[in-house]
């Protein structure tokens, strides 16, 4: 679509203040309005936000607000008067309500990332809403089974019947061996858009840098099951590499920044791995960016639910990775035939792939380097992604 369009993306990063969830979601925003697109970011949970210094969550909004002002002040000083933080439904910051409302009365889509943030009543009556799944399994097993250790799940589930395009992360779902449920929506695969010139400046990776990773260790707040079979988060695949570094040889670091519940440091430790408390090291999107710089590459498992359900789904951390020129050794989810494989990106299955997925990065870093940069430009670039997104989401029904 070559017309201007005014855009609302939302997110939820003021709900999750740290490095990573920032790049996740904020990248949306700067890649349309690099398009040429006219673009806000407005999110608005009603939840209290997490204040990682603390690792508490609080109802003090003001934390989230200054993360929100140094972002863009620094990444994207273009929308730097473009956010609209509406904190527990009473207060704004960044815009006005006044000014976001007038926003929101002529919108013509509302990117509804991850889909947190309920539409406001003045909501132009003719602005196309689209839901984004980026939590592909879960998601879908929530909306059909509505457990009600969530508590908050009518209340969603109703939100997200309301939209009028559906978007997935879930890249496989439309192959036979995806068993993610469909329900009664129609699923378009999507994928992380990555703002390129944001990452392409980063320097090549030191020669004795630890292949590294990010992630939380169970962020499910109860069994997640569907007809009859259970699924689990990262934890559960991630424990099958946890001495994984003692059986690679060659000299060769790893470095794991965790966080999440009760995450087994000591057991890690014994298994070879470095590791540094996940909030603290990633703490602005700078230190995110810095973690992934100082790393030879990733090595990364996936949430059980995605492997198991063969979704497709790739990681936004894991793309990001790959636009700083770092290849990534990841699990495979049932990646799409058109993400090229085996160079930059190696998939595996087994923790005997996953060594030998390093090793023969290893023996030809350059090349895997190279490749790696050359997927996240060809595949994750915002431009090529976000464009086919506005195209799929203001196609007529």
């Amino acid at each position: 679509m070559d017309s201007k369009l005014r855009i609302v993306v939302t997110g939820l990063v003021g709900l999750y203040p740290v490095g990573g969830v920032a790049w996740d979601y904020l990248q949306y925003a700067i890649g349309l309005r690099r398009l040429g697109h006219d673009v806000y970011y407005h999110e608005g949970t009603g939840a209290w936000p997490y204040q990682p210094r603390e690792r508490a969550r609080s109802a003090d909004g003001s934390y989230s607000a200054s993360f929100f002002k140094a972002f863009f002040e620094r990444n994207a000083p273009d929308l730097a008067e473009r956010w609209h933080y509406f904190h527990l439904d009473q207060t704004s910051y960044g815009m006005d309500m006044t000014s976001f409302e007038a926003v929101a009365r002529t919108a013509d889509l509302w990117l509804n990332v991850s889909g947190a943030s309920p539409f406001p009543i003045f909501l132009n009556p003719r602005c196309v809403k689209a839901f984004i799944d980026t939590d592909p399994g879960y998601n879908q097993i929530v909306l059909s089974e509505r457990f009600p250790w969530s508590w908050n799940v009518p209340e969603w589930s109703c939100g997200v019947a309301s939209h009028d395009r559906y978007f997935t992360y879930a890249e496989n779902i439309r192959s036979a061996d995806c068993s993610v449920p469909k329900l009664r929506y129609d699923w378009t695969p999507t994928r992380m858009p990555i703002v390129s010139s944001l990452w392409t400046h980063i320097a090549p990776a030191p020669e004795k840098a630890p292949w590294t990773t990010v992630m939380t260790w169970n962020d499910f707040k109860g069994p997640l099951t569907y007809r009859g079979a259970r699924y689990y988060s990262k934890d559960a695949e991630f424990g099958r590499l946890i001495d994984l570094p003692r059986g690679a040889g060659g000299g060769l670091a790893f470095k794991l920044a965790i966080g999440g519940k009760y995450p087994p440091v000591m057991r890690a430790q014994v298994g070879g791995w470095e590791t540094i408390d996940g909030p603290t090291a990633t703490l602005t999107p700078e230190d995110y960016r810095l973690f992934l710089a100082g790393s030879r590459g990733e090595i990364s498992t996936a949430k059980h639910v995605y492997v198991a359900m063969r979704t497709g789904w790739f990681s936004c951390r894991s793309a990001c990775y790959m636009a700083a020129g770092r290849p990534v050794v990841v699990q495979d989810t049932g990646f799409p035939a058109a993400l090229p494989v085996g160079l930059g990106v190696v998939p595996f299955t087994t923790k005997e792939e996953a060594i030998a997925g390093i090793q023969a990065v290893e023996a030809d870093y350059p090349r895997h380097a190279r490749a790696a940069r050359e997927i996240a430009r060809d595949y994750f670039d915002s431009d090529r992604v976000l464009s086919q997104l506005i195209d799929d989401a203001m196609r007529p029904s």
